[in-house]
């Protein structure tokens, strides 16, 4: 008895004396959670989560209320939703024609999509005829966003018309009865390059063949831009970017010569029914993130909503959802940065500026004081864009313009999050048709205005090379 009274002592004695190095370890780690970050670190102010994981880019932004919390959760669901055939009990509004049933599906976990079927969307245009010319276009091939309720602001910016029998773009799938507009399928066109050292690299480009239902090929007068989904988190920030801000980066005739002449589109607004600045989409053709929601589900879905019910009394869905999906995107967070302390992401940060890439992609922006939510408001953020139209060049050029962006412009992407992509997902395809499987593919394929910048990568030396993109994984 007195042996196992010992025992029993002893145990509890070493029991005890984990427990403490357990309390020790965790509050050195919780401490450690709750240091201050480094402020370049919180690419999103204080919205920023420290969170590098495959759920980095689907966390709501750090700061929000409960109610927030609570609106954000329910937008999630309605992100989520999965539309079917009506009539129907859940969920109803598919179709007849539409590239995907959801949100996510494009959006998967919120990051950027894959040039394959229901995620790649095809917009299309023709070069020929008027605008709301019904002899060339029925009004139910009209995209809404464009020439539904006021086809005259879209001839007065310039825009191009829609090809008859498709509208703006191509649904590949169709409802029960209802035929697809049209097949497409990709080729990749390969070519290869050299860097200054010497070692080659390899880029590719897609060419489609689009066959029509009929089986014919499409129009010879179409004008064709695919695209894929980019990710969607952190767009709340950039949507409370003043507007003066913006058009203050603007330089449209390079007055200081640098080579970079960025400049904002403008483009009508369905819910104000005005003519303002561009933000979102790759040729920045959406001015809120409302009305990029909204235009997603018409568009891509055939699901109607209040800013776009296309005749229909009641629409598919109503306001309540099409608020709780787009506060859902306007409450994403951005995850922070790493490896700051990192040399070679210093140095890559370093000849990233060298190179001039921040002429675009500006690292550093402020949003203003009114917003959807508090936490968004007076925010220093490392988005890595300007939000203006930059020419290309010819290698990345579709020929389709988009109200004031030409055939080879295209708005900056935001850059944050870049490193995250195949944590995210267990792919990477970048730059607006998914060409380029790799980050130095996409830099290779800048021209234009970023011509000088892309010889200046390419010239560097391999370990040059690597630590510009190592710099690029840290976002």
């Amino acid at each position: 008895m007195q042996f196992q009274g010992k025992q029993h002592v002893t145990r509890r004695w070493l029991k005890g004396l984990v427990l403490m190095g357990l309390a020790a370890i965790a509050g050195i780690l919780l401490s450690n959670c709750f240091q201050p970050a480094p402020k370049q670190a919180l690419a999103g102010g204080t919205t920023t989560v420290q969170n590098r994981t495959s759920s980095a880019y689907e966390q709501p932004s750090a700061g929000l209320t409960e109610e927030e919390i609570q609106e954000h959760t329910k937008g999630d669901f309605a992100f989520e939703a999965i539309f079917v055939t009506p009539p129907a009990r859940v969920n109803p509004g598919l179709g007849p024609l539409f590239n995907n049933a959801s949100c996510a599906g494009c959006h998967l976990r919120n990051g950027r999509g894959l040039p394959e079927k229901g995620q790649l969307l095809v917009r299309v245009s023709s070069k020929e005829g008027e605008v709301g010319d019904e002899t060339s276009a029925s009004v139910t091939d009209l995209d809404p966003v464009l020439y539904q309720y006021h086809p005259e602001a879209a001839v007065s910016l310039g825009n191009a018309p829609p090809v008859k029998g498709l509208g703006t773009q191509i649904q590949e799938q169709g409802t029960y009865g209802h035929a697809p507009e049209a097949t497409v399928e990709i080729q990749w066109r390969k070519q290869t390059g050299t860097y200054a050292d010497g070692s080659q690299y390899s880029l590719r480009s897609p060419e489609m063949q689009i066959t029509l239902q009929d089986g014919r090929p499409l129009p010879d007068d179409a004008m064709t831009s695919p695209r894929i989904p980019p990710p969607v988190f952190g767009l709340g920030l950039l949507e409370v970017v003043p507007e003066e801000t913006i058009l203050a980066l603007a330089d449209p005739e390079d007055s200081d010569g640098d080579g970079i002449s960025g400049r904002p589109n403008q483009v009508w607004d369905v819910g104000t029914e005005t003519t303002t600045l561009g933000r979102f989409g790759w040729k920045a053709n959406n001015p809120n993130l409302r009305q990029q929601t909204a235009s997603a589900y018409v568009n891509d879905m055939g699901v109607t909503n209040p800013l776009f019910p296309e005749g229909q009394n009641p629409p598919d869905i109503d306001e309540e959802i099409l608020k709780q999906a787009t506060f859902y995107v306007q409450s994403l967070a951005v995850p922070a940065r790493t490896l700051l302390d990192d040399a070679k992401v210093q140095r890559g940060e370093k000849l990233f500026a060298q190179a001039n890439c921040t002429a675009c992609h500006l690292s550093e922006l402020k949003t203003g004081q009114q917003a959807i939510s508090k936490t968004l408001v007076k925010q220093t953020i490392h988005p890595y864009t300007d939000l203006l139209l930059h020419d290309m060049g010819p290698g990345l050029a579709d020929g389709r313009p988009d109200f004031l962006a030409s055939g080879s412009e295209w708005r900056t992407p935001a850059l944050w999050g870049l490193g995250l992509t195949q944590t995210v997902l267990p792919y990477s395809s970048y730059l607006h048709d998914g060409r380029a499987r790799t980050l130095e593919e996409a830099i290779l394929w800048h021209g234009g205005e970023a011509e000088a910048s892309k010889e200046d990568f390419r010239q560097m030396p391999k370990a040059d090379r690597t630590a510009l993109v190592r710099f690029l994984r840290s976002l």
